[in-house]
């Protein structure tokens, strides 16, 4: 049953993976692009490492893989973040196409405090 269960989380996390691809190379813009590498592909590497806690025993294995996970989920949003940021700081994206600017009072200038 373990096996099974490992089994799918590791193929979902895969498909995930390659959805997160799929669309980095698909979408148009810096900010779909940003959504696409970063959700699903935490997500997929979320369940690849809990396949494979699934079928190991070592305690020194599961230490690294949650050590991962944890970073993983720690490092994702920061640095989707900080593109975001530079890519609306460089011009890279049309302000007239956001829902809700919490930024617009920034000048966006160099050296500036943010």
């Amino acid at each position: 049953m373990i096996d099974i269960l490992a089994g799918t989380c590791l193929i979902l996390g895969s498909l995930l993976a390659l959805v997160a691809g799929i669309g980095l190379v698909r979408f148009p813009d810096v900010l779909t692009r940003m959504h696409a590498a970063t959700k699903p592909q935490t997500l997929g590497i979320l369940l690849v490492l809990l396949g494979l806690a699934l079928r190991v025993e070592d305690r020194s294995t599961l230490t690294v893989i949650g050590v991962a996970a944890v970073f993983q989920l720690v490092t994702a949003p920061v640095s989707a973040h900080m593109l975001g940021r530079a890519a609306l700081r460089a011009g890279h994206i049309d302000r007239t196409r956001l829902t809700r600017d919490d930024l617009s009072d920034e000048s966006g200038e160099p050296g500036e405090p943010a």
